[in-house]
């Protein structure tokens, strides 16, 4: 009897439990060249709202200039990582991508030089996937989740899709 309990007890709360599938975009305009965004609290209230227990929220940005990245938003190390990424590649570097008298591709009129930020870019990732547990995200003490412009100011959007399974 207690076997028979315990099985209609885990299919009860399996009943209850539903497959979810959520999207958003998130519009963001930054202000900046090489800029961190907090993105966090906009990706746990998304969470919350759709009610999901456990699951995996994915975030990918849609610029080829910008990057998803988790890390700590302390100002010091901010500065730090944008440092860091001048270094690699130089606003003021040279870059093939900027010379539109030889480039032949995916010019637009009044574009301006971002070779530096497409190759930053390809330095990070486009794309963070976070798990949700307990209707949570799991995120480390010190962890959120940035957009990272790498050439603004701009309009940016991300899109946020969240798999998982609502209810109790």
């Amino acid at each position: 009897m207690a076997m028979l309990t315990t099985f209609l007890a885990r299919r009860s709360a399996t009943a209850r439990r539903q497959p979810t599938r959520r999207h958003t975009r998130i519009r963001i305009t930054t202000r900046h060249p090489t800029e961190f965004i907090d993105v966090t609290d906009h990706l746990e209230r998304f969470v919350a709202d759709a009610g999901v227990r456990f699951g995996i929220l994915n975030v990918q940005t849609l610029h080829t200039t910008t990057a998803v990245v988790v890390n700590e938003h302390e100002p010091l190390l901010l500065a730090d990582l944008q440092g860091l990424l001048e270094r690699a590649a130089p606003g003021d570097g040279l870059y093939r991508h900027d010379d539109t008298a030889v480039r032949t591709v995916n010019v637009t009129a009044g574009e301006r030089p971002n070779g530096h930020a497409h190759c930053r870019a390809l330095l990070l990732p486009p794309s963070v996937a976070l798990n949700v547990a307990s209707g949570r995200l799991q995120l480390g003490r010190w962890q959120r989740v940035f957009l990272v412009e790498l050439d603004g100011p701009r309009e940016r959007e991300i899109s946020a899709l969240l798999l998982g399974e609502a209810g109790q």
